[in-house]
């Protein structure tokens, strides 16, 4: 069949069958899974309670709303985020609650804390913690496309209900609530950096949202090691004398090859990509330096840790092919780490988002080719913990890090779901609180799962 030339001036449109056939297998597998396990309605808190509490989310619901528009109309890139956390900062002093701004060194990090006796410090053992954490970094160019204006409005909400509530039922907090915010989850890996100095300390669990297309109770979150090659060559002129030069970007180009050639062998869910920083200035001149910046994903610790060996060493071939020198460059800090999702948090929020008339699907519905990386599995690896996707649009093919992503979350969807995110995180929350049973099987499964990892060493293993 003879095609029409196309117009080259414009890409290729991506083919819309690729979605729809996605949406069709979710549709069967979510027919076929059933409904998410959910806390039985014995367990937790009393339904008194959250139905109380449900009512004081709902009263929030115009300022939840107006601090997520607020911070859609005002996005800010990761330790930029200023205006985010001012705002933030005086809606909970409207609320008679004061915040620390600032907090471990990193100057938009805010933290405030509520429950148990105020001469109690936190990090006593007999004071059950529990951390919500909010993010409210935007991406440049697009803004909130990862929709952290709703999850922060998610994590407020949830922390001044349950200050609303304990103001209403003195001692209705067996225990502690802190607001953790934590910048720059797009651009750094500032969840680790604030563990590492002490945001977790005392803490017994935390838990936070992420805005998505789907109500999900949990998602395949892949671990990511952010690397840099940069290679060292000889300059010569490019047309006099090449065979003096020893050529930067030849050993880049190489690399970009042997990449491609590598996704081959890996495993369907880890992920490779890399740009090219820095490729030289003029053509008639042999380049001497090259850049390259990649990311390495993998779904399971051990298997990223593999990956990133196999990416190394390829990334030295193609400096003994070359002539070239090689410095890998890493981050000090462990990068994004795989989620570890606890499965009795995760129920309490199934049943907290079915009070809402939402009914998040089990994992392994969505395929797991749609998946991205989180910060917040640095903190799962240490404390048990939850982060579960809440829906912020009409559309199941809106993608992440899209504008149509941050259209989503500055609309009425992702205005109904800054309320109902609100509301589940605070009533998980309460819930753990008020049952020790909970409690110890929120323990017991994160210690099946494997326990607290050393994640800041990970590397050094």
């Amino acid at each position: 069949m003879n095609r029409p030339l196309r117009d080259l001036s414009r890409p290729t449109t991506p083919c819309s069958a690729v979605q729809a056939r996605m949406a069709e297998e979710t549709a069967a597998r979510a027919a076929a899974a059933g409904p998410a396990p959910a806390l039985p309605e014995d367990a937790g808190a009393d339904p008194v309670l959250r139905v109380e509490l449900a009512a004081v989310t709902d009263s929030l619901a115009p300022e939840l709303v107006s601090l997520s528009r607020d911070l859609h109309a005002h996005p800010e890139v990761g330790h930029a985020e200023y205006h985010a956390v001012a705002a933030v900062a005086e809606l909970l002093r409207t609320h008679g609650i004061d915040s620390e701004v600032g907090v471990f060194g990193m100057e938009t990090a805010l933290r405030a804390e509520i429950g148990a006796a105020e001469d109690t410090p936190a990090t006593h053992p007999g004071v059950p913690t529990m951390a919500i954490l909010a993010e409210y970094d935007a991406l440049p160019g697009i803004g909130h496309g990862c929709g952290h204006n709703v999850m922060c409005a998610n994590s407020v909400g949830a922390f001044l209900a349950l200050a609303e509530l304990s103001r209403r039922r003195p001692g209705v907090l067996p225990g502690r609530v802190v607001l953790q915010t934590t910048p720059a989850e797009e651009s750094d890996t500032a969840k680790e950096i604030l563990a590492q100095r002490g945001m977790l300390d005392g803490v017994d669990a935390a838990i936070q949202t992420h805005a998505y297309a789907h109500d999900l109770a949990d998602q395949t979150w892949l671990g990511v090691r952010r690397m840099s090659a940069v290679y060292t060559g000889i300059p010569s002129h490019a047309s006099s004398q090449p065979f003096m030069g020893r050529n930067a970007l030849d050993a880049a180009t190489l690399a970009l090859t042997g990449l491609g050639l590598l996704r081959q062998q890996i495993l369907p869910m880890d992920r490779v990509h890399a740009v090219v920083d820095d490729g030289g200035r003029v053509a008639n001149v042999i380049p001497e330096r090259a850049e390259l910046n990649l990311m390495v994903r993998s779904k399971y610790p051990e298997t990223l840790k593999d990956l990133v060996g196999r990416v190394e060493d390829l990334l030295r071939g193609a400096a003994l092919m070359t002539g070239t020198g090689v410095e890998i460059i890493t981050d000090a800090n462990t990068n994004e780490m795989p989620v570890r999702s606890n499965g009795p948090l995760l129920a309490a929020w199934v049943r907290s988002q079915r009070e809402r008339g939402r009914d998040p699907l089990p994992a392994g519905v969505v395929p797991e080719t749609i998946a991205a990386g989180t910060d917040f599995g640095n903190v799962s690896l240490r404390v048990p913990g939850i982060h579960p996707l809440i829906k912020v649009t009409d559309r199941d093919d809106v993608a992440l890090h899209t504008r149509e992503m941050a259209a989503a979350a500055g609309s009425p969807t992702g205005d109904a779901a800054a309320v109902d995110g609100a509301y589940g995180l605070a009533a998980v929350a309460l819930d753990w609180l008020h049952d020790a049973d909970l409690r110890d099987a929120v323990r017991a499964d994160f210690e099946a799962a494997g326990g607290a990892v050393d994640v800041a060493g990970f590397w050094e293993e």
